[in-house]
């Protein structure tokens, strides 16, 4: 199982200058107007927005030890299927009447391969280091983490506000796959009465629940909903189980780059959207964006009909053309600027990645710099389709 890489109206970051307005789009490759005060290194943002300008359940990270603990599961169960060293050792043992010690070995083992990716998955995320907001923005995918929160905010924003032309108070909402917190002020924002987050990760919920305590002391006279926090395999195990209230229900469940871990088995699947759309309102919606869609029909068993899927570029495409979309994607600076500062860190080294850029900047008449992102990331994003699902009645 791969790894993937999260309309509030309201700004997510400090108002720009005005801009071009003209933005293009060719294929994945989009480019905009940025003015040149933007190229800057490190974006300056108001401090009560930083959690939400970085993508937060991206896999685009550095390698874990969590992978090097698979290859050592890999290398035991060849040894032991193998003579040499191998068996020698196990004779040895034999001999010396110490069985438990190997049997105990051979346990540990196999219940590494029971747990399937879902282990992997969890160390992965619990080993990864916060590094605050001024390294995340000195990252190479500064841009694209930004890009994907941008499509985020605007699925999540529109979906409660459709959610409140139905009830406008008492929303409650569940965030499958919440990481560290990445999506908290996206909720606050929604006016939303209470969420509850669920991630496989222990350290990262541990996080998002500090992120939420800060979020609440940081706006003492400002209301802020209630908050359930539940560390469990949303692939395997029934949350309702572990709810506060068991008659809780739910009239919006996100999951953000975060279903497809649950594909490793149909099983696996169907309980993730069990966990999504079991507790689900009639009216309810069930939103996220995820690299694959073949394992979601399995919703329709659970009274669920598909209302909304657009790829990446598709859903770009369509809400650009809302004014307030597009200055929400300049104050997110979720392209990158071409041409790039001289000293920038941050553009792509490899031949021909901006080569579309280039063109576009060629053959038409704009103010640089353009906003884009490089032929890499935009292949990376053209895997990813945003979807929504309605709870029937």
């Amino acid at each position: 199982m791969e790894s993937s890489a999260k309309v509030s109206i309201d700004s997510e970051t400090e108002s720009t200058p005005s801009v071009n307005e003209s933005i293009t789009a060719s294929g994945q490759r989009l480019s905009e107007n940025i003015p040149a005060d933007q190229q800057v290194e490190k974006p300056k943002k108001r401090k009560e927005f930083e959690d939400d300008l970085v993508e937060e359940n991206s896999s685009h990270v550095e390698d874990s030890p969590s992978k090097k603990r698979k290859l050592d599961v890999e290398i035991i169960l060849e040894e032991k299927c193998s003579g040499g060293d191998g068996a020698d050792s196990k004779k040895r043992k034999l001999e010396r009447g110490d069985v438990s010690e190997d049997a105990a070995e051979k346990r540990k083992v196999c219940s590494k391969l029971e747990e399937g990716h879902s282990s992997a998955v969890a160390a992965h995320y619990n080993e990864l280091q916060e590094v605050g907001l001024e390294k995340r923005s000195q990252s190479r995918i500064f841009y694209l983490r930004n890009f994907n929160n941008w499509i985020k905010s605007i699925l999540i924003g529109e979906f409660l506000e459709k959610v409140r032309q139905r009830k406008n108070r008492d929303i409650t909402a569940l965030d499958l796959g919440c990481g560290k917190g990445g999506d908290l002020l996206k909720w606050r924002k929604g006016r939303i009465s209470r969420l509850v987050c669920a991630d496989i990760a222990d350290v990262s919920m541990k996080q998002c629940q500090q992120r939420y305590e800060d979020m609440r002391c940081r706006r003492d006279n400002e209301y802020i909903f209630n908050a359930e926090f539940i560390t469990a395999d949303c692939s395997k195990e029934l949350l309702v189980e572990k709810f506060r209230d068991p008659q809780m229900c739910f009239d919006i469940c996100s999951c953000q780059f975060a279903c497809h871990y649950s594909f490793e088995t149909l099983e696996q699947a169907d309980m993730m959207l069990r966990n999504a759309c079991g507790r689900l309102n009639p009216g309810g919606y069930f939103i996220g964006t995820t690299p694959n869609s073949f394992e979601l029909i399995m919703a329709k068993k659970y009274n669920m009909k598909l209302i909304y899927k657009k790829t990446f570029r598709e859903f770009y495409e369509e809400k650009i053309k809302n004014n307030e979309n597009k200055m929400l994607l300049k104050r997110m600076q979720a392209l990158e600027p071409y041409p790039a500062n001289e000293n920038s860190k941050l553009a792509s080294e490899k031949v021909g990645d901006y080569a579309h850029a280039a063109e576009y900047m060629k053959n038409s008449q704009v103010r640089l710099p353009l906003g884009t992102l490089s032929k890499s990331e935009w292949e990376a994003t053209s895997i990813y389709l945003v979807f929504a699902f309605e709870k029937q009645q």
